[in-house]
C-alpha cells in the first residue's frame, strides 16, 4: 500500500503537512472543510496541492509527516520547489546564522 506525505498551501498564504493512503480523496476532504480542523475554516480555502511524496510504508510517511510539520516556512518551501540541497542548510536553528554569515 502506497502512503503519501503532502503539503497543501491554504487560501491565506499557511501551510498544511498532512498524511494519507488515499491523496485525491484527501485533499478534496480538505476542499470540503472536513479533513482536518486547522482547514476547517473558511479563510484556509481553497487549498491547493504544493508537494505530495510517496512512501513505501505508512509508518515512513507519518514519520515524515511528523519531521516536515517542525521544519521552518523556508525548508517547507525549499522541499515544495525541489531544492533538495538547500535542505541541510536550513536544518539550522532559527538561532544559528548561515554559515556563510559566520
Amino acid at each position: 500500500m502506497t502512503a503519501w506525505v503532502y503539503i497543501l498551501e491554504c487560501a491565506d498564504g499557511s501551510f498544511y503537512v498532512g498524511s494519507t493512503v488515499n491523496l485525491d480523496r484527501r485533499v478534496q476532504q480538505h476542499q470540503e472543510g472536513t479533513a482536518a480542523a486547522y482547514t476547517r475554516p473558511r479563510r484556509r480555502r481553497p487549498v491547493r496541492l504544493a508537494w505530495a511524496g510517496d512512501f513505501a510504508r505508512v509508518d515512513e510517511a507519518f514519520a515524515f509527516e511528523k519531521q516536515v510539520q517542525n521544519w521552518s516556512r523556508a525548508k517547507r518551501i525549499a522541499l515544495i520547489e525541489g531544492r533538495w540541497g538547500d535542505l541541510p542548510g536550513l536544518a539550522r536553528g532559527r538561532s544559528r546564522p548561515p554559515l556563510d554569515e559566520q
